[in-house]
């Protein structure tokens, strides 16, 4: 683990910064693109993983970015009762125009695009939780509560039951 040198890193990093939090983005030599990854690199459980799983309107084109517990298996259904639309897959092109970040990478801030953003209200059993912070070997640490500040979004439930 190390401190961030990717450019696209730096730029989280600055982007929490600016927000008020402390937390610092690190990188690390294996990838943390998924939440096994991560949490194999950090020596937390996969729960604690704040994943980014993105879709795309059907009706209005826009990102939908779930930040997801890293245990969870986000329910399409729920997500697209939530909000108001349809859902179809974000190939990693749409991913990238969208959010400005590679699959695996994404972070819950700083986006390209605006994002129409949930959060899993399971994430809220953790003091601490780890997010991507903008490449595939990137992550730092906030509390669920900074999460909420940060994205102000609410929490959902989103989970595949």
């Amino acid at each position: 683990m190390k401190p961030a040198g990717h450019p696209t890193a730096q730029r989280t990093q600055q982007l929490l910064a600016a927000a008020g939090l402390a937390g610092a983005v690190v990188e690390f030599e294996q990838p943390t693109r998924t939440s096994a990854e991560a949490a194999t690199a950090i020596g937390c459980s996969v729960a604690e993983i704040a994943k980014s799983i993105v879709f795309r309107g059907k009706a209005s084109g826009q990102a939908v970015l779930v930040v997801a517990s890293g245990d969870n298996r986000v329910c399409e259904r729920k997500v697209a009762a939530l909000v108001g639309e349809k859902l179809g897959r974000a190939d990693a092109d749409f991913v990238r125009a969208a959010t400005g970040y590679t699959i695996g990478g994404v972070a819950p801030l700083g986006h390209a695009q605006p994002v129409r953003l949930l959060l899993d209200r399971d994430l809220q059993r953790f003091a601490r939780i780890w997010a991507a912070g903008g490449t595939p070997y990137s992550v730092f640490p906030l509390t669920p509560s900074e999460l909420q500040a940060l994205t102000g979004s609410d929490w959902q439930d989103i989970r595949q039951d």
